[in-house]
């Protein structure tokens, strides 16, 4: 009983000391070491704990209540003061204004946002206006008025994010919709492009990405062909690749374009003699294209035996793939600013 006593009246003369010493304080510096020689994990505090083994049983409780009453008598104390403290003005020299900042790395622009304003501004160079449209889309706008009535087997080829159990709103698996939208306010002749992002259920992977952006086009009037077509998708890609190439045009199907195309450039990594990046056939397929199908004219309000067009879209993510020879596409959405800042 007696080295109980002992140990509780050296615990008040500690907890008088520390309650003395820290009125005289001033400063956060100053405050922390009380703080650690008091409160901390090897301070006063903790080696009174630590005596409580050599406390009998039955005074153990005595004992814990003492220390109890002395952590939250320190710790109130501590706490006080440390909020006057933060409430004091702060000399201005306390603060050295001369030293330079630290710069915050940026990388200016996106690559995706680069490459879509090349593109455009290639396109607006040539005549065609930018426009966009929603996201979210009706099952007649992002299917049915671009030839792909229910049960279309076209239907197979998009993974759709469907948000009503009906299926009548969508989120829009390519930019397309916009050129029906359009075609319901515009009186030909007009040219365009459609940009922006969409979205298909597709696994998060090196080449595939459940949200993507897409840049099509649409040009419709009197006597349209194929040949315009082709003059303005080659002359496309030269200015955008800033090379002369080789462009390959092969048969291909889309519900709302017929005939339609799939459209190829040579391979600059290894001149079209076929390499591992172009999967040994010198060609690398960068979009799709074709003349307007009657039945988008129909949906859309004109006339198929008066007005024709052509049509094509591109990805931008590939479009940028292929321009700064990026391998992985996840490497755009990664936010890492090594990868970032290297398009200017």
């Amino acid at each position: 009983m007696d080295e109980v006593d002992s140990i509780i009246r050296e615990m008040e003369t500690a907890s008088s000391e520390a309650e003395s010493s820290i009125r005289d304080l001033s400063g956060m510096e100053a405050l922390e070491q009380w703080r650690v020689q008091y409160l901390g994990r090897k301070g006063r505090l903790a080696l009174f704990a630590a005596k409580i083994s050599s406390v009998p049983p039955k005074e153990r409780a005595s004992f814990g209540k003492a220390l109890n009453a002395m952590k939250e008598r320190l710790t109130a104390i501590y706490e006080e003061i440390l909020s006057t403290e933060r409430t004091k003005p702060r000399e201005f020299f306390t603060v050295n204004h001369t030293i330079p900042g630290k710069r915050p790395d940026f990388s200016g622009f996106h690559p995706l946002t680069v490459v879509t304003r090349q593109v455009a501004s290639i396109f607006q160079s040539f005549g065609f206006g930018v426009h966009v449209g929603p996201e979210i889309e009706s099952d007649f706008y992002n299917f049915v008025a671009l030839n792909m009535p229910e049960n279309h087997p076209a239907r197979d080829m998009q993974d759709t994010f469907y948000l009503t159990p009906d299926q009548h709103l969508l989120l829009r698996t390519h930019t397309s919709p916009v050129q029906i939208r359009v075609m319901e306010r515009l009186t030909p002749p007009f040219r365009i492009i459609a940009l922006g992002k969409t979205f298909r259920s597709d696994a998060f992977d090196a080449s595939h990405t459940p949200a993507f952006h897409q840049i099509e086009g649409l040009m419709v009037g009197e006597d349209i062909c194929f040949s315009h077509l082709k003059g303005v998708l080659s002359l496309f890609l030269r200015k955008f690749f800033a090379r002369d190439m080789k462009v390959r045009f092969l048969p291909s199907y889309f519900p709302f374009t017929e005939p339609s195309a799939e459209i190829s450039i040579s391979c600059e990594i290894c001149g079209g003699r076929g390499c591992q990046t172009c999967g040994h056939e010198g060609w690398l397929e960068i979009l799709g294209a074709g003349m307007v199908h009657p039945e988008v004219f129909r949906y859309a309000g004109y006339d198929p035996s008066t007005v024709t067009g052509f049509a094509f879209g591109m990805g931008v993510e590939r479009l940028a793939m292929l321009k700064y020879g990026i391998e992985d596409i996840r490497s755009f959405f990664l936010n890492d600013i090594r990868f970032l800042s290297q398009v200017r």
